[in-house]
C-alpha cells in the first residue's frame, strides 16, 4: 500500500506527466518531418517518372539525355567495380581539407575584424578586392605556381570556403544590438562573459549562415578544382565520361555531387536548430 501511495506523489506525477509530454511532442515532429520530406519529394518524383515515360516512349534521345534507369545501372556499375567508393572518398577528403584551411582562415579572421575596428580597417579592404576574383580567374595561376597536384585543387576549394565564413562572421559580430552590450557593462559582466554569454551567441545565426554556405562553396570549388586537372575524384569520373562518350556517368556523377551537398546542407541546418534553439524566428 505504502508503495502505492509512493507512486502516486506529486513530484513523480509531474515527473511522468512531463515524459508523457516529451514522447508526445516527439510523435508530432517525426510526423511532421515525414510530411515535409513527403512534400519535399513530390516535385523530384515527378519529374523523374516524366522524364523515365518520356525516355520509354522514344521522345528523348538517350545519348544526350539518359533515361533515370540507365543512370541508377551505372550507378550500380561503378558501385559494384568500387569506383565510386574511392573517386567519392578522395573527393570529400580534398573538400574537408580545403574547407578546414579555407573556412577556419575565414572565421578566425572574421571574429578578429569583428572585435577589433583596427582590424577591420587593415584587412576587409582587400578581403574584399580578392572577393571579387572568380575561380576560374586564378585557376590558371595556381596551376603554375603549384601544378596540378594537391595543393592547388586545395587552395582553388580553400578560396571558395574562406569568404562566407569571412564575412558572415565579421556581419553577425557587427549586427549584435549595442544596447545589449552597453546593458551587460552596467551590469558588471567581464569581457570574456559578455563574449561567450552575449556576443558569441548573438553572432551565431550569421556564423552559422557562413558555415553553410562555405561548405557549400567548398563543394562547388571542388568541381572546378577536379575538372581543371586530376586524376581521380568525381570530377574526374565526369571528365573521364565525357571523353569516353558515357552520358549516364555523367550525370551520375552530377547526382553524386547533388547528394552530398544536400547532406552537408542538412547537417548545418540540424545544427542551426540545436543551437538556436533560443530564437523565435517566423517558420511561415
Amino acid at each position: 500500500m505504502s508503495e502505492n501511495i509512493e507512486t502516486l506523489r506529486p513530484g513523480r506525477m509531474r515527473d511522468a506527466s512531463a515524459t508523457v509530454r516529451r514522447g508526445l511532442r516527439g510523435g508530432r515532429s517525426i510526423r511532421r518531418a515525414g510530411s515535409d520530406f513527403a512534400v519535399g519529394a513530390a516535385l523530384p518524383v515527378a519529374v523523374v517518372a516524366a522524364w523515365q515515360l518520356a525516355g520509354d516512349a522514344g521522345l528523348i534521345d538517350p545519348f544526350f539525355l539518359p533515361t533515370p534507369l540507365a543512370i541508377l545501372e551505372a550507378f550500380r556499375d561503378l558501385f559494384v567495380s568500387g569506383d565510386l567508393a574511392r573517386h567519392l572518398g578522395i573527393s570529400v577528403r580534398r573538400a574537408a581539407v580545403g574547407f578546414l584551411f579555407g573556412g577556419g582562415l575565414g572565421l578566425l579572421l572574421g571574429l578578429l575584424a569583428g572585435f577589433n575596428r583596427r582590424a577591420e580597417y587593415v584587412l576587409d579592404p582587400s578581403m574584399q578586392m580578392l572577393r571579387m576574383i572568380p575561380h576560374l580567374a586564378i585557376a590558371p595561376l595556381v596551376i603554375l605556381w603549384f601544378g596540378f597536384g594537391e595543393t592547388s585543387k586545395i587552395i582553388l576549394i580553400a578560396k571558395g570556403a574562406f569568404f562566407p565564413l569571412y564575412i558572415n562572421t565579421l556581419t553577425g559580430i557587427r549586427g549584435v544590438d549595442d544596447k545589449l552590450v552597453q546593458v551587460s557593462r552596467i551590469l558588471g559582466f567581464d569581457r570574456r562573459t559578455r563574449l561567450t554569454r552575449l556576443m558569441i551567441p548573438a553572432a551565431m545565426p550569421g556564423i552559422l549562415l557562413g558555415l553553410r554556405l562555405s561548405l557549400a562553396l567548398s563543394w562547388l570549388g571542388l568541381v572546378v578544382a577536379e575538372l581543371l586537372g586530376s586524376t581521380n575524384g568525381v570530377g574526374f569520373l565526369i571528365n573521364t565520361a565525357k571523353q569516353n562518350g558515357t552520358t549516364e556517368i555523367i550525370f551520375a556523377g552530377i547526382v553524386i555531387f547533388a547528394i552530398v551537398g544536400k547532406l552537408l546542407d542538412s547537417f548545418v541546418r540540424l545544427l542551426e536548430r540545436r543551437l538556436l534553439r533560443w530564437r523565435d524566428s517566423y517558420h511561415g
